[in-house]
């Protein structure tokens, strides 16, 4: 029986108790009496029997107030002190008990609150000593974490039942590429740490490439890797180089293979390249055959000399046109052929205002010679290796200051058709033609570098062009260097790096001996699963009476830990209005949801995003109500195992007056950040969800299915939406 529920029986039992006292003394009383003396005290008693009932209600009220006050001094304060003793012991040691009750109570409470000081004090300086004996391997880790950060080829690290690692920014970037609804998830549904490789790659593909590793381990091959080509469910095509994490042992055949390492590289760009120019090549042979074919017999029909000179002019006609068509399709195809040759060189695409900038910065550097920028359209970018090309900008930079004296150099950057044009402009003598051609075909050799190229070999490598032009009016000439121009990128980079805020939530290396194979989820301890915990803001609070979903937020639990870089948010356009009251709660107005996707295309990415995870959500009733409200809509159905943490609270601190978020927050110390934001409630629930684990321990709970029992049996898992 619940406190309350204690507390309304005693006082009941007071209360009855106070009414048998009256009657049984009254009784006892009225029996001892003669019947002389009972005919002489009833006509006194009757006509007052409403004063003694209102004496025996007024007994009894004080009788139920003194058990209640007694109730809450003896039974509730020392019972809502033990939960906020419990909490300070298990998941906020900073918490101190309130003083309540009576003067030995308080004295009590002022005990603990003073052993809670000394066990602080120790408990820090004992994580204070942790903290310097970790140092060294902490450094280790991230040294680890930042190669694998800056690397320019995808990395991802597996453990044996294909669950990621540790992957850096490169993977994560390609798997956004990959992904089937980047603009909701931005490919947060397939790489994070503890999700399944194998939402990507084919689960038989891995287990092949496995076997082919620990059959050369067998073998002691000095490189046990294996290499394939796979396709992924968005279409792209991946070139994958796999490597194993070996364990201790003696030769390599003795050290058990505790994961695996992928290298991936997206060669779908580059299949692409070959089956344009396989296409050319055939447009080519096979349009102009045809075309031989009349010019050859409009040829021969010439030779007749009887032939009139109508029919003269029109086979004359035939093959003049054939010759035209075929010399369009002969450039046309050259043209395509040059720039899918382009593609085979390591040309990197940059904004060709930065390439300007680099120029300047190392032209005044390595010269000191002064720079400036004359125009550069911002919106250019180029394909260029910026590494020659500054060698070369620099080098003919160098020539002219030595040679021709100039104070000054000018760049000028402008868009010329397919080709962007790169000028180097100076004021002054201008140089023969012989004198350029010199300069282009010398080994560059400047300030101290030495190349083995020549400005004609960087340009010709760039398929570009570089000539010689004079300004006379002016009085000045420039060089202009033709560079091959691509379309404009999409900037991504940015984004990701900015949400990720500590390069070491990309690895957990405690999943290596992490597995779920084997056990029912309901028998999973709750420190070992995998959560996701997730908050939604709508247009109102009735879900059945058409309210919908104009926000999903959504942050993933790991080993303990929050995820903060392996997040969810999605504004929703619920395609009905938005009630300016709603507005004021979550701060989300109309215009925000403008252009935004409908939940029929963010859902699926949700889920996908929430999978092989338990759903955690504050008050999860009002949240599943919404998608399931969705699920005949959209075909999914989100039948993960659901906690509520107001339950779960309820099961904690049964005596505390108040389960809502803020009040559940302030009890476990937590800090709350963006409330009524779906991404800011969803951080602030994982939070609290982590600190309540142990405190579940303490009460016997301690796996999925204990959880769920113990909520259900809450007086909130009644509420229905």
């Amino acid at each position: 029986m619940s406190p309350k529920g204690r507390m309304v029986v005693a006082v009941l039992a007071a209360s009855m108790a106070v009414l048998v006292a009256f009657l049984a003394t009254g009784w006892v009383i009225w029996a001892d009496l003669s019947p002389e003396e009972q005919a002489v005290l009833d006509p006194i008693l009757s006509p007052r029997s409403g004063l003694i009932g209102a004496m025996v209600v007024l007994a009894m009220i004080a009788a139920a107030a003194v058990a209640r006050d007694l109730h809450r001094r003896f039974i509730a304060v020392p019972a809502r002190l033990a939960e906020d003793a419990r909490t300070l012991l298990a998941a906020e040691p900073a918490r101190r008990l309130t003083p309540d009750g009576g003067g030995e109570t308080r004295q009590f409470i002022d005990i603990i609150n003073q052993l809670a000081d000394q066990r602080q004090g120790l408990q820090e300086h004992v994580e204070q000593r942790v903290t310097e004996a970790r140092r060294t391997v902490e450094e280790e880790k991230n040294r680890l974490a930042a190669l694998m950060s800056e690397l320019s080829q995808s990395v991802v690290v597996c453990n044996l039942d294909g669950r990621i690692l540790l992957y850096n920014n490169r993977a994560r970037l390609q798997f956004r590429a990959l992904s089937e609804a980047p603009g909701a998830a931005g490919g947060g549904e397939l790489i994070g740490l503890g999700r399944s490789i194998y939402a990507v790659m084919d689960r038989h593909l891995i287990a092949h490439a496995l076997e082919n590793i620990q059959d050369r381990l067998r073998k002691n091959a000095s490189q046990p890797v294996t290499n394939f080509v796979t396709t992924t469910r968005a279409g792209q095509l991946l070139r994958v180089q796999m490597a194993p994490v070996l364990g201790a042992g003696d030769t390599p055949a003795e050290r058990p293979v505790s994961g695996f390492i992928l290298m991936l590289d997206n060669i779908t760009r580059a299949i692409e390249n070959e089956a344009r120019r396989d296409e050319i090549l055939h447009t080519l042979t096979e349009g102009n055959r045809a075309a031989l074919a009349n010019v050859r017999a409009a040829a021969e029909m010439l030779d007749y000399e009887d032939l009139d000179d109508a029919l003269r002019q029109r086979f004359r006609s035939v093959i003049r046109d054939e010759v035209r068509a075929m010399s369009d399709r002969l450039e046309s195809s050259a043209a395509e052929f040059a720039n899918s040759l382009k593609a085979r060189w390591q040309l990197e695409e940059m904004l060709g205002a930065d390439l300007v900038a680099a120029a300047q910065r190392r032209v005044e550097s390595r010269l000191s010679l002064r720079t400036k920028v004359e125009e550069v359209d911002e919106q250019l970018w180029v394909k260029v290796d910026s590494f020659s090309l500054l060698q070369a900008v620099t080098y003919l930079a160098s020539r002219l200051s030595d040679e021709f004296e100039i104070r000054e150099l000018r760049f000028r950057l402008v868009g010329g058709g397919r080709l962007v044009h790169l000028d180097l402009i100076w004021s002054g003598q201008a140089m023969s033609t012989e004198t350029v051609m010199h300069w282009e075909l010398e080994p560059m050799r400047f300030a101290g570098e030495n190349s083995p190229l020549t400005v004609r070999d960087v340009i010709e490598r760039h398929d570009g062009e570089m000539w010689l032009e004079r300004e006379k009016v002016r009085h000045r000439a420039f060089f202009r260097v033709a560079l091959p121009s691509v379309a404009p990128q999409e900037e991504v980079e940015e984004d990701v790096y900015l949400r990720s805020e500590s390069r070491p939530e990309y690895y957990d290396f405690d999943l290596f001996s992490w597995s779920e194979r084997g056990h029912a989820l309901d028998d999973r301890p709750l420190a070992e699963l995998a959560y996701t915990v997730f908050d939604t803001e709508t247009t109102g609070l009735n879900p059945s009476k058409g309210d919908e979903i104009i926000q999903i937020g959504a942050a993933r639990i790991l080993n303990g830990k929050v995820l903060h870089s392996d997040t969810f948010e999605q504004l929703v356009d619920p395609q009905r209005s938005l009630p300016p009251e709603s507005s004021k709660i979550h701060g989300i107005t109309p215009d925000m949801l403008v252009g935004q996707p409908v939940i029929a295309k963010v859902l699926p990415a949700f889920h996908a995003f929430v999978e092989d995870t338990v759903l955690v959500a504050h008050n999860a009733a009002f949240d599943m109500r919404f998608l399931q409200l969705k699920e005949a809509a959209t075909g999914l159905r989100f039948d993960q195992p659901v906690l509520d943490t107001l339950l779960l609270s309820a099961v904690i601190h049964p005596n505390q007056d108040s389960h809502r978020l803020e009040a559940i927050a302030e009890r476990f110390g937590v800090t709350i950040i963006g409330r009524h934001t779906a991404m800011g409630d969803a951080i602030v629930t994982a939070e609290v969800f982590l600190k309540m684990i142990p405190l579940l321990a303490e009460k016997g709970v301690h796996t999925l299915g204990q959880a769920r029992e113990a909520a259900e049996k809450t007086y909130y898992a009644r509420l229905k939406y």
